[in-house]
Order: structure tokens, then sequence, then C-alpha cells
């Protein structure tokens, strides 16, 4: 990164996306949804409240009609993709008038995920339905970890092992029919699971020129098997500074065909492949990076198990214990220059019953001018999934429900690997190609380490254990806010307190044990509560 941040300490907070993985619109103006479109239908996303009594008083809403088109629904595009396994419900207000509609259908409600980059959509939707009541005001929500629902594909997985929803439909009354509908919608709600503050526990921003950091990389240049490396690659890596360098606050790794000899071997290529002196178990790691150019380019970042057996590995003669696959690999960002545009992520694990035997799970994602353009690749991993994603948009996310030696040795401590190799189908002009990389930062999660806490001792929390709704009760007139997270550090829930009593709505939550983060002008307090 060319500008030096002075200010990066123990404790950082950082924008993980440009969007939060926050989907909300009360339809007065401050949405983040921009996309809102109907489909064979009429809307008006602000339209004057009709009914504005008690339940819902707000003066703007959507008006959704249907005039008798078969397939009438409402959507948009979130502008990610929602990981349901650990943000699963969406919510929002209705009223239908009983003098709007047609027909005799069901009076019903469905909510739909799609991926909406697909020619056709549909082809992947996942869908709940549920009842409505007519000429009222009444919050539905849709909670797809434990509602019933519906694939249309019925050999699609379960929705929360997919990651590919990026679209949101909302119909009234079915399709297939030509009966009018008029509704109106408000509220709606989706809070995605990403947490918006984390502690930043390592990076490199690679500021300055020269050469690498010696004290947060090594240059791994051992030939495996004393002849080449894997994969029937045509390089040698070396430790030299044409290879691996700093120009300008941008690492350059730099591929190039050259005739080069060393530990007895002579090949036609020399590249660079580096060990982070830095290992850690779950968190985030993003890398900001442009990639090279020309088949037979093969630039990675990625991550292999501290405790893996590897001759010439930083780590192995002090840490390693077991053979690849067993230490377990992340594949953070792979491209070949033979598939210019694709993007792809991995996990390699043993297969059942055999730790000397890989296999592994992959997706990719197009992306077009990686080799022009700087893009974030990054994973998030903790001790349940791994997921992967470019400037936000999950592609992959790996989350067995057996976990053991097998299928998850990703419980243990990995390290950070950046090389580019040089495959057998490399083409005869090429001369030389560079990956560039702006910044590594990794970032563990840090609800549980906050700064400038106080004893609120105005605050009570009840009940505890809690089943349904959590009231928070303050005695006192100061703006507050709450934020509820997870054991893995991931904020579900946010409101502004009342001066007196708030109540919170933690129904659909799952059970286990949350955090409440309560801040004010007096500091922030942490408080544990138990959902049975």
């Amino acid at each position: 990164m060319r500008t030096t941040i002075l200010f990066l300490l123990l404790f950082f907070c950082v924008k993980l996306f440009a969007q939060n993985q926050i989907s909300q619109d009360n339809f007065e103006g401050t949405s983040s949804i921009t996309s809102w479109f109907g489909d064979n239908c009429m809307i008006d996303t602000s339209f004057t409240n009709p009914y504005p009594i008690a339940m819902n008083t707000s003066a703007k809403v959507l008006k959704y009609a249907d005039v008798g088109e078969l397939f009438a629904n409402v959507r948009f595009d979130a502008g990610f993709n929602f990981n349901l396994l650990t943000s699963s419900v969406f919510s929002l207000k209705i009223y239908v008038p009983s003098d709007g509609i047609t027909g005799n259908q069901n009076n019903q409600i469905s909510l739909k995920l799609q991926n909406g980059s697909l020619v056709e959509p549909w082809s992947t939707q996942c869908e709940i339905i549920k009842p409505i009541l007519l000429n009222q005001w009444q919050t539905i929500t849709f909670n797809f970890a434990k509602d019933p629902f519906i694939n249309l594909d019925p050999n699609s997985l379960n929705p929360l092992n997919r990651w590919d929803f990026s679209r949101v439909l909302i119909q009234v009354n079915g399709e297939n029919n030509n009966s009018n509908v008029l509704a109106y919608i408000d509220d709606f709600l989706y809070v995605g699971a990403n947490t918006t503050c984390n502690k930043l526990v390592w990076s490199d921003e690679f500021d300055g020129n020269g050469v690498v950091n010696s004290s947060k990389w090594f240059h791994q240049t051992q030939l495996p098997n004393g002849i080449s490396w894997y994969n029937n690659e045509l390089q040698h890596y070396t430790n030299s500074a044409i290879n691996s360098y700093r120009n300008n606050g941008i690492l350059n790794i730099v591929a190039k065909r050259e005739e080069f000899t060393n530990q007895g071997q002579t090949k036609q290529y020399t590249s660079a492949r580096l060990n982070s002196k830095f290992a850690f178990k779950y968190g985030r790691v993003e890398v900001r990076a442009k990639l090279p150019t020309g088949a037979g380019t093969w630039p990675a970042i990625w991550m292999l198990g501290k405790n893996i057996k590897e001759p010439g590995g930083f780590w192995t003669s002090k840490y390693g214990t077991v053979n690849w696959p067993a230490c377990g690999e992340i594949d953070i960002m792979e491209h070949w220059g033979s598939n210019q545009n694709v993007i792809s992520s991995a996990v390699h694990h043993p297969i059942d019953g055999d730790l000397s035997i890989g296999e592994y799970i992959a997706n990719e994602q197009y992306k077009s001018n990686v080799s022009n353009e700087f893009n974030i690749y990054a994973v998030e991993w903790n001790e349940q999934s791994i997921t992967f994603s470019v400037n936000g948009i999950n592609h992959l996310s790996y989350n067995p429900i057996i976990k053991n030696e097998y299928t998850w040795p990703f419980d243990a401590e990995q390290y950070l690997l950046l090389n580019v190799a040089i495959e057998p189908r490399v083409t005869i002009n090429f001369a030389e190609s560079t990956m560039e990389i702006d910044y590594v930062r990794v970032y563990q999660q840090n609800v549980l380490n906050v700064v400038n806490q106080s004893n609120f001792s105005k605050i009570k929390l009840f009940p505890n254990p809690v089943t349904n709704k959590l009231t928070i009760e303050r005695n006192e007139n100061s703006n507050a806010t709450a934020e509820i997270y997870s054991l893995l550090g991931q904020k579900l829930y946010t409101c502004i307190l009342k001066e007196e009593n708030t109540n919170i709505d933690l129904a659909d939550f799952q059970n286990g044990i949350y955090f409440v983060l309560i801040t004010s002008e007096k500091g922030i307090n942490t408080y544990k509560i138990v959902k049975k």
C-alpha cells in the first residue's frame, strides 16, 4: 500500500465490504436497496401510507399492484451473496386490503431467493410461503434455518449450505393466476452476519521500495523432491530481488523466462514463493491484488497448516508433524492464465479413512479485468465454515456436517503463501508477467475485547435465559444503542435504545450464547445472554 497507515494499533475498525451486507428499506429515503423492480406488476417505492395505524405509522410504503398477470412479483438484487448459515432471517411488514383482491387465491406471501447473476435466475430458486391476514398491518418473518422451504430444483442443496443467492423476490397470493392483488409493503430488513469491526492482528502494507520484508516473509526455494516442484511446474523459485520486490508500496512477484541452475537442476523459468512468518487459527484474510496474464501462469494466494512436513518450508523444521493433505490447504485465490477472467477457490483435505490421499471442493467466480485492476480476495474462516469471496461477493462456502481429521483439518494454525507458478501449457512467446499485491491483512474477532468499558449499574437485561422477548431496562436519558453478537463475533442485530424499556424479539435466534454490547455517552459494556 502506497501510504503508511500509522493508526493501525491493537484495535482497528474497518468496513469489510462497500456494503455491510444489510438490506433494509423503510421507503422513507434511507434505503440500502436501490434496485427495486416490478415484474408484471406496478410498484411505487414512495407511496403515501394509506393505513397509518398503530402497528405502522410510517409516512411512506411500497405499493404493489398485480393487475392479473400470471407471474407478478417485486424484487431487488442485494449486491452481495447471502450467507444463510450465519444469518437466515428476512422480515417485512405487509397490508393487503380485502377490496384490492379478486379471485379465490390463498392469502399468502412468498419470499424467494435466487442467483440474480444467471440468465435464468429462477432455476436456482428457494422459497418460503407464509399466510397473511387481510385489512391489517402485520410483520412476517422468513427464516431459512427453521421455516419449511421449497427448492424449485429438488436436487438443490439446503439453503444454509448455498452461497449463490443474491436476489430477493416477493410475491403476494401466488403465481400462475389472473387474480388482482393490491398490497402495501414496509420495513424490509435483512441483516447479514458480517462484523464491521475486527481486530487487525497482522498485515504487510508493502510500503516503500526494495527487497521483501524478511521479518514477515520467508523465500521458499528448495525443490521438495530434489528435482522439481509439484504439478509438473517448470520454474525455480528464487530469493532474488528480480523475482520479488517492493515498488512504491506494491509487492511484485515476477515469473519470467530465463535459464537458471540451482540445486543441480537447470530450468527455463524463475519466480518467487513466499511463506508468512505468521500463523493463526480462525479469522479473515484480505489480499488486494492484480494478477499476471498469459497461458501458463498460475498465481496463488493460499494457506497451509503450520504442521506440514515439507522440505524447505519455513515452519517444517520446528512444527512439521504431518504430510499434505493432512495439514489442510485453503486456496483463497487461484488463477490460470489459460482461463483469464475466472477466479477459483478451494479447500483440500484427506479422503475419509486415508490421511495420505487428498480430495477437494472448489468453485469459481467470473471477474473481468483481473490482470488490469486490483481486486480484494478474501476468506472467512471460523470453527464452523470457510467462505471465499471476491470484492465481497461469495462464491464458495465449505461446512461439512461431520468434522473430523479427514473433513476438517482446519482446527489448527495455518500460514500464508504467495507465489506464481509456471505450468507446462505456457506459450512459447511468454517472457514475463507479474502478480502485484497492495496489501495482506489478517483480522480476528474483537467483540470480547472492547476498550473503554464502563459499569452501567442503571441497565438491566431480563429474562436471562431468554426464550422470545429480551427486555433492556435503563433509567437514564442519554443516547444509547444495543448490538447483539454471536460467540464468533458476528453482529446479528442492532437497535437504538429507548429511555425506558426496549423489547427485542429473539424468537428467530438459534439457541445458544450471545453477547449484547450497549454503547452510550458513558462508554461500552458487554452482557452475556442465553437463548433457549
